[in-house]
């Protein structure tokens, strides 16, 4: 298999130098940037495969980086902050980010967080239907080509909003908890879910609905959980 790429974004050298240890340990390239803009070069000269992206940096800060990647890629980000208020993680989340770390952290935490985003992001989807495609009225999903469309339309979807839709979608018409949601996604136990699973899923629907307030699609079953509509 090829050998994976992490770019380490932060203005800290000593916590770059740190981090690139324990992943070089694990088998990893890495590559490194202290500030967002840097990040963004790097990513047209080399095939990155996930950024760990901290949020306070000089020239250009995380929120503006990962803006501008989402406008492009939905390759992995794992933000990075010292903020570990509910409402930092949901900005972070809701701008594109598919998972958070506050600092301090161990650096064993961090490097499961990183393996758990690159199995979503290099492996195919491992639910239990394995067929490629799926699909509900104009909204298609290619679990090869990790491509979404709607009505024929391309939708850009971070690598855990793909993963939310691959699980609804391929079991259209059965409602899922959050805690199903999160654990099936995440591959962790649910803990302080709710908000969590709450912003991907706007943000879903803010891509795959003509009129997110009221959906066509991906559905809320007061109480319950969510579905994608049969």
């Amino acid at each position: 298999m090829t050998q994976l790429t992490i770019l380490v974004t932060d203005d800290d050298q000593d916590i770059r130098d740190g981090i690139e240890i324990y992943l070089k340990n694990d088998g990893y390239r890495v590559l490194k940037a202290s500030n967002g803009l840097e990040a963004l070069q790097l990513l047209e000269q080399e095939t990155i495969h996930l950024i760990i992206l901290d949020i306070m940096m000089p020239q250009m800060d995380g929120i503006t980086a990962t803006f501008k990647i989402r406008a492009e890629r939905n390759i992995p980000i794992i933000m990075l902050s010292a903020k570990a208020e509910d409402t930092d993680k949901i900005h972070g989340l809701s701008i594109g980010a598919d998972d958070y770390v506050t600092k301090p952290f161990h650096p064993m935490e961090l490097l499961a967080r990183v393996k758990s985003q690159l199995r979503r992001y290099v492996q195919l989807g491992t639910y239990e239907e394995q067929t490629s495609q799926v699909a509900v009225g104009g909204l298609v999903l290619n679990s090869e080509a990790k491509d979404v469309t709607v009505d024929g339309v391309s939708v850009k979807l971070t690598p855990i909003e793909f993963k939310i839709t691959e699980l609804l979608l391929k079991n259209a018409g059965r409602v899922f908890s959050i805690q199903e949601i999160y654990e099936r996604v995440w591959n962790e136990e649910a803990y302080n879910a709710e908000n969590i699973v709450a912003v991907h899923i706007r943000k879903i629907r803010e891509k795959i609905e003509q009129d997110p307030k009221n959906p066509r699609y991906l559905k809320v079953v007061w109480g319950v959980g969510y579905k994608i509509e049969k």
